[in-house]
């Protein structure tokens, strides 16, 4: 399964709210599994995400997550299929 995992930057103290929108952007999706939490460190959220379909996936990184309010900014890092296993 497509699985990706996306750092993100955010606005000083928005990412309870982002979140929350991520929660509830996700939920609605069908065929995602995805677990997000906050972090300390360069970056505020990490985001695991993965989809039936790579392009489903790429499709809600660029269109959906890197176009909520008070994201400054994110880097996707996609796992490599046929080395998930080893």
């Amino acid at each position: 399964m497509p699985t990706a995992y996306v750092l993100i930057n955010s606005d000083l103290g928005s990412d309870k709210s982002i979140i929350n929108e991520l929660k509830e952007i996700l939920d609605s999706e069908s065929g995602i599994e995805y677990y997000v939490q906050g972090v300390y460190g360069v970056y505020d959220i990490i985001l695991k995400i993965s989809s039936d379909s790579v392009g489903d996936l790429r499709s809600i990184i660029t269109h959906k997550v890197r176009k909520i309010n008070k994201v400054q900014s994110t880097l996707t890092m996609m796992v490599i299929d046929e080395q998930e296993n080893l």
